[in-house]
């Protein structure tokens, strides 16, 4: 149950320096992926229980899910990173899970967002000003996976 809620943490401060910065720090995404790593072929199974047959797979599916996206504009290195570390932590239910989450968690946003934005405090959109509702813009990633991720913990939980 500790290891779930130390991953809802990474995220967490993943989502919020992605939402602040449009940017996510190799500290968090590449060092995070290293500590899995190598707690992963040290002990055999992933942060969260999974064997390393399952957190490889994660890892290899979070590429194929992530790299079309990045070669397309559409997702940042920061965010196939992110995604791949996630892998390493998990397995691929997880890694799906959260995936599908922030998919319907970003077309919610997608929707209620222009309702919702001319609502909200001055201050709290400057806070949230990349998550702004307009419409060519590229929404950052690691907000919808932390709500995908958290559903998915609560549901396998």
């Amino acid at each position: 149950m500790i290891q779930g809620a130390v991953v809802l943490l990474w995220l967490g401060l993943c989502a919020v320096q992605d939402t602040r910065q449009r940017l996510l720090a190799n500290r968090l995404t590449l060092g995070v992926a290293l500590l899995a790593a190598v707690y992963l072929f040290w002990t055999g199974n992933t942060w969260l229980g999974a064997s390393i047959g399952q957190g490889m797979w994660a890892f290899m599916l979070a590429l194929l899910l992530t790299l079309p996206g990045y070669a397309l504009g559409r997702l940042g290195a920061g965010d196939v990173k992110l995604l791949a570390a996630l892998a390493l932590v998990s397995d691929a239910d997880y890694l799906l899970g959260a995936f599908i989450g922030a998919a319907v968690a970003s077309g919610l946003w997608l929707l209620l967002a222009p309702r919702l934005w001319p609502l909200m405090a001055q201050r709290l959109r400057d806070c949230l000003r990349h998550l702004a509702p307009e419409p060519s813009k590229k929404l950052p990633f690691a907000p919808f996976l932390l709500v995908g991720f958290t559903l998915v913990w609560f549901w396998i939980h």
